[in-house]
């Protein structure tokens, strides 16, 4: 909290600062300028104001929900379909009749391709099963290539893609056709639009079956073919519809039978999409089987009310036939598109979830780097899955737009601006956002990056610390500007943070300098062991304000930075980690000093833990008064082990061999000599 109300001040500051010196050069007159920051005036009556508006609006969309649209046909539109019926058989000569006018109009070149394209179409359509079989037969080679896993679903990708390549070449024909072509009557005008249709309907159909027929999907093992047989129905009547309604529009036939035509195909779409629902195994085969408490509870109610909800969903479909438009889409996109986002992002979660773990697991023996920049990952799947499952429904329930609206009053005015507390969410959204990805940036520096490139420790947390900082500011402005204020408006606090820092934040101010010191001089670094006043431990972390330490004891100390720049530190890892230990020892006076200095260098030998950085030495360092002084000299790792621990595991060693040597470590004694009588002294 410190870090950031330092970094405030000091943008404070300098903002301010720039902006006075602007102003004072611009203009010397200050005093029309609006006041930088002030309350809104009548606040209370433009919330009423705003209420009442969102209420009539909210009266009048009801009321549009229930509007019936007209359905364009009636009791007449009848009578004329069964008179043109009874009367078809009658005018076939008229038919042939315009069928040879029209082909006197291609001329005998355009007849010629005109029918030439009519039997590339049928055969397209009655030879795609053998493009298929000559498609598998030609990729069967490529399963050797390739893992077995992955050759079912590239077969069922190649299939599709043919599957809707077939009608895309015969539509660039059929344009091809056209630019030769400079009579364009309206059949041939819908056999384009056809091809379109077709188009999308082979693509849908072999998404199905191959998604649903093929094992690739192991929920529709069990139901899967039923589902693509009823499915198919429904997309082929789908594009049957549309076909039948292009082509009354294309021969122009009244508007009233168009309107009975597109009922009619409606209707009967809803009938065949209720058979399709109406089978509750099949259709929850096809749900997810996610681990979660609350999607399972989902589920459960779902299957509890599925028959009511699916026939439900049903009458909503016959009120849409009747002309009820808007409100049978008002109840869909509040009950199934709520729950296709519902569902949607849960199995986008579980996914994505499941890919980090599987990259965890990979990862299990790296560094912690890796193990904090996979926690940020995780963190922001949630955040973004919450967030972003949220708002949708929330818009598709109609609130968003009601709750942004209540938001947006004016609640202070800073610098002339109008900030409300719909702008005061975003900026904080904003920024917790900036913050985050600035966060993972640096963890996947930190994993992956400085170790590839074999940047130094205290060099990739000087940098580390660098971005940091650097983009905070940035994010820090960027809100700012997103608020729509001038930055000038910093120019506030500018006065009350100089005041403050001359006054009363003189040692902060010294410690937030030393800190920077300490950060980019590379005097201490992260991971360095120092000892300052009396305390020994491992530099964790560098701030601004202090320095913490860990002692060998698990305990933390938090050290200002200025005790760092002001006295004598001991960094026992600036140059080099490894450093010299004097284990003094004392033995008789009996012992051979060559011997002795055999099973010194004999029991450093014995421990790993000592470093092989230099050879262990051992120096006689005098005659005691009761033993002859020896000093042994090895080198250890203060990284890695400590000096204590490493006096101690040598003279438990040294013991044990000088006892099995039998040579005896002597300690201080005094003989005491008693004369049996006394000596006269002269008078």
């Amino acid at each position: 909290m410190k870090r950031i109300i330092l970094v405030f001040l000091l943008f404070g500051v300098a903002l301010g600062t720039a902006g006075a010196r602007g102003e004072d050069n611009a203009s010397g007159v200050a005093g029309n300028d609006p006041a930088a920051i002030a309350l809104p005036e009548n606040m209370g009556e433009a919330v009423r104001r705003e209420a009442s508006r969102v209420g009539s609006e909210l009266q009048q969309h009801a009321e549009s929900v229930f509007r019936r649209t007209p359905m364009g046909w009636d009791q007449q539109t009848l009578v004329d379909i069964y008179d043109w019926t009874v009367g078809l058989p009658l005018r076939l000569p008229e038919f042939v009749g315009h069928l040879l006018e029209q082909g006197r109009a291609l001329g005998l070149v355009g007849s010629f391709l005109v029918l030439t394209f009519l039997v590339a179409v049928f055969y397209a359509i009655t030879g795609q099963r053998r493009v298929m079989d000559r498609v598998s037969t030609a990729l069967a080679p490529v399963r050797k290539w390739l893992p077995g896993e992955m050759f079912p679903y590239l077969l069922s990708l190649v299939k599709i893609v043919v599957a809707s390549l077939i009608p895309l070449v015969l539509l660039g024909i059929y344009s091809l056709i056209s630019a030769l072509v400079m009579h364009r009557p309206p059949w041939y005008l819908l056999i384009g639009r056809l091809l379109v249709v077709w188009s999308v309907a082979a693509l849908g159909l072999y998404v199905l079956r191959e998604s649903l027929t093929s094992g690739l999907y192991k929920a529709a093992a069990t139901h899967g073919r039923l589902i693509y047989g009823r499915a198919r129905l429904v997309v082929l009547y789908i594009a049957g519809g549309t076909a039948i309604v292009w082509g009354a529009e294309a021969f122009a036939l009244p508007g009233d039978v168009l309107a009975f035509l597109r009922f009619v195909i409606t209707l009967s779409v809803v009938c065949v999409l209720l058979l399709l629902f109406s089978n509750r195994k099949a259709m929850f085969s096809l749900l997810p089987d996610l681990p979660y408490d609350n999607y399972q509870m989902f589920r459960r109610n779902l299957a509890k009310y599925y028959h009511p909800i699916v026939y439900g969903t049903f009458a909503t479909g016959l009120l849409w036939c009747a002309g009820y438009q808007r409100l049978a889409e008002f109840i869909w996109t509040k009950t199934w598109a709520v729950a296709g986002v519902y569902v949607g992002f849960f199995t986008a979660f579980h996914l994505l979830q499941g890919r980090l773990r599987h990259w965890s697991q990979r990862s299990r023996d790296q560094d912690e780097e890796t193990a904090t920049l996979l926690l940020l990952l995780r963190r922001g799947l949630v955040f973004i899955c919450v967030v972003g499952a949220g708002w949708m429904m929330l818009d598709l329930l109609g609130v968003a737009d009601l709750l942004v609206r209540l938001c947006s009053f004016p609640i202070v005015t800073v610098g002339g601006q109008s900030l409300s507390c719909w702008l005061f969410i975003k900026a904080v959204l904003i920024f917790a956002v900036l913050i985050y990805l600035s966060a993972v940036v640096r963890a996947w520096l930190r994993s992956s990056v400085y170790p590839r490139m074999g940047v130094d420790t205290g060099l990739a947390y000087a940098v580390d610390t660098f971005l940091k900082y650097v983009l905070f500011a940035l994010a820090f402005l960027l809100v700012l500007r997103s608020m729509g204020l001038n930055l000038k408006v910093l120019m506030v606090f500018a006065g009350a943070a100089g005041i403050g820092i001359g006054l009363g934040l003189q040692s902060m101010a010294a410690n937030l300098i030393a800190g920077f010191s300490l950060i980019f001089g590379r005097r201490i670094r992260k991971g360095d062991w120092v000892e300052v006043a009396d305390t020994m431990g491992r530099v964790t972390d560098i701030f601004l304000h202090a320095t913490k330490v860990m002692t060998r004891d698990n305990v933390e100390y938090l050290i200002p930075n200025g005790l760092f720049v002001a006295n004598t530190i001991v960094n026992f890892t600036l140059s080099s980690p490894t450093i010299r230990l004097s284990v003094p020892v004392g033995v008789s006076y009996s012992a051979d000093p060559a011997r002795v200095e055999k099973i010194f260098l004999a029991a450093a030998a014995r421990h790993p833990e000592l470093s092989r950085h230099r050879a262990p030495e051992v120096r006689f360092t005098g005659y005691g008064d009761s033993a002859i002084n020896f000093e042994v000299l090895v080198w250890i790792d203060i990284r890695h082990i400590a000096r204590r621990k490493a006096r101690s595991l040598l003279y438990f060693t040294i013991f044990d061999m000088l006892k099995t040597e039998n040579i005896e470590i002597p300690f201080p004694q005094r003989d005491l000599h008693i004369r049996s009588g006394l000596e006269k002294f002269p008078a």
